[in-house]
């Protein structure tokens, strides 16, 4: 062995959680296409091998409910890209907070906590646009935190979860942070899928009854994953930046889903009135059978609530960390194609 090669830097291994969501599969693809080794924190390791079936990457059977299970494999990490959490049933329908506190509050105490005892020191905390809050038509920055007492549970559960982080760093000086906030994901390899996922298969197979209220800010899976990486590279201890993409209201997303599926876009409108009764109905079934449902009251409160409070500074992040964002048509047309390639939707 050369004394080049002896001297030659080892690349560096992150850990990634939540590996197999949609932001956590295209976090991964794009740490190991900038050359790291990437260890995947996932719950099942059949639908990990299916995810990442071709790409070279360690697969780690845990849970966020039993983090000192897997605390062994946190040696030799040099960064943890922490992205995940318990979301999508939040609004099955019921009552969650129990579930929402443990996996994403305590479960990124407990994963703070193990990974200084194995010599982790860097940590890219996955936070939401959820902890923000503006005015109607404002446009809100990474200063404009939301009060926790005008949060849902899953709202309140990431503003609790920031703080977990923090916290650390107040207590723990030789530890690094920082948070990423993304808004509402799109894009290829959401095998949950996610409800954005769900918006796009339901429009590609003309189930969408109607147009449902509400405004998002819509972005690609991909650009949140560069964001986390970016941020690692140059973001700044302790800070906030937001990866939230473009104001959308549903009007103006669907028949972009529409036009990249090559079907005719839904055009009835759905009123907020209806949404809520729905809800309230759905919302019935789910406590009297247990099984979860399409439109929760939580959903239709945050469509609510949220409504025109979607548009985002993005000039920190671009400014900082050099971020930058594909156009959503491109997103969309990614994203159909995958569904197609994976026989969700039929080509």
């Amino acid at each position: 062995m050369t004394d080049d090669v002896k001297n030659r830097p080892s690349s560096p291994l992150a850990l990634v959680t939540g590996a197999t969501g949609l932001l956590g599969n295209n976090l991964v693809r794009e740490l190991i296409a900038d050359g790291w080794r990437v260890r995947a924190l996932v719950r099942s390791p059949d639908k990990a091998r299916r995810q990442f079936a071709g790409i070279d990457v360690d697969i780690l059977r845990g849970d966020m409910l039993d983090v000192p299970g897997f605390a062994a494999s946190l040696a030799g990490v040099d960064t943890i890209f922490h992205a995940a959490a318990y979301f999508r049933d939040s609004y099955k329908g019921g009552r969650h907070w129990e579930a929402l506190h443990a996996v994403n509050v305590e479960g990124t105490r407990h994963l703070l906590e193990h990974a200084y005892q194995a010599g982790v020191r860097r940590f890219v905390q996955t936070s939401s646009i959820a902890v923000l809050h503006g005015a109607r038509r404002a446009v809100i920055d990474e200063s404009m935190l939301r009060d926790e007492r005008d949060a849902d549970d899953y709202y309140r559960s990431k503003i609790l979860s920031d703080r977990v982080v923090l916290g650390f760093l107040d207590t723990h000086p030789d530890f690094w942070a920082t948070l990423v906030l993304p808004g509402w994901m799109h894009g290829p390899g959401d095998i949950g899928p996610t409800s954005a996922g769900q918006t796009v298969i339901d429009v590609a197979l003309k189930r969408l009854p109607g147009v449902p209220p509400g405004s998002f800010s819509v972005v690609d899976a991909r650009d949140v994953a560069r964001a986390m990486i970016l941020a690692n590279d140059r973001g700044r201890r302790g800070e906030r930046y937001l990866a939230a993409g473009r104001h959308m209201t549903m009007a103006d997303l669907l028949p972009l889903v529409a036009q990249a599926a090559g079907v005719t876009p839904p055009s009835r409108r759905i009123p907020l009135w209806l949404m809520h009764l729905l809800a309230a109905g759905y919302e019935v079934y789910a406590r009297l059978t247990g099984r979860p449902v399409l439109l929760s009251w939580a959903m239709a409160r945050t469509v609510a609530t949220e409504d025109d409070r979607s548009r985002y500074d993005r000039a920190k992040s671009e400014r900082e960390l050099g971020l930058r964002f594909r156009p959503v048509e491109e997103t969309l047309r990614d994203e159909v194609a995958w569904f197609r390639t994976n026989g969700v939707i039929p080509a």
